[in-house]
């Protein structure tokens, strides 16, 4: 695989006050890649600096070769980024239709009706919804549309802020098979997640963040070693599966 999203030195934040410092990280075409850490770690600010809703402080986003640093939300979607906040942020009196044409609004309108029949044989929970308010889906329907949303850009590289939160375990799951198989069509995968367990299970590797700065690297093999994930996190989060499975 090659390089697919480098960012080199960046440095961001919120009212000239820095959140994030020096962040250095590789995203390779075609794998998911994880970003591990606890609550108030960065990693939602570093997201939002790579999807241009945040403009950084200094540093490089280039994106296959392309700064994307200072781009606004719009531009980039347009150039192949699309973005999964935390906590969704649906248009909730909207029907999923409506919700998912929104995703799809730098496109045509035959490009839209193609990558909707993607988008529902992908997630058939809510193609049988396709009439109703998003704000009558359960949680996990609410984040199937969502993702669905976002991919209706038709991008190259997703970015996930933590899709597994407030999801039942079961629900839980059935989202992270649903990325392994966007992963298997060639799509890069950024992923915030603090559900450590899961997410090892389908990285092909993960940064550890803490405090604003990036404090290690993993490959996903390494990680899936037996003993090794209670080693990494205490070494580079200063917590354990155990803590992590309660969080």
């Amino acid at each position: 695989m090659s390089e697919h999203l480098h960012v080199e030195g960046v440095t961001s934040g919120y009212d000239g006050k820095v959140a994030i410092e020096n962040i250095t990280l590789d995203v390779e075409a075609g794998s998911l890649t994880a970003l591990l850490g606890a609550n108030g770690a960065g990693k939602s600010t570093l997201m939002k600096s790579i999807a241009g809703l945040i403009v950084p402080f200094s540093g490089s986003i280039r994106f296959e070769g392309r700064e994307m640093a200072g781009k606004d939300a719009r531009r980039l979607v347009e150039q192949g980024v699309s973005y999964v906040p935390e906590g969704r942020a649906m248009a909730r009196a909207l029907s999923v239709k409506e919700n998912l044409l929104l995703g799809g609004m730098t496109r045509s309108r035959a490009e839209n009706r193609i990558q909707m029949e993607l988008v529902l044989s992908l997630f058939p929970e809510i193609a049988e919804r396709l009439g109703s308010p998003a704000w009558q889906l359960s949680g996990g329907q609410q984040q199937m549309l969502a993702i669905g949303r976002a991919l209706m850009s038709s991008p190259r590289l997703l970015l996930l802020d933590e899709p597994s939160l407030g999801l039942a375990p079961l629900l839980v799951k059935r989202v992270f098979e649903r990325l392994e198989e966007l992963r298997r069509t060639g799509l890069t995968i950024l992923l915030v997640e603090q559900n450590y367990w899961i997410t090892m299970k389908i990285a092909d590797c993960a940064y550890f963040m803490r405090s604003g700065r990036i404090v290690g690297r993993k490959d996903g093999a390494e990680m899936r070693q037996a003993g090794g994930l209670d080693d990494i996190l205490a070494a580079y989060l200063g917590t354990s599966t155990q803590k992590a499975d309660a969080s």
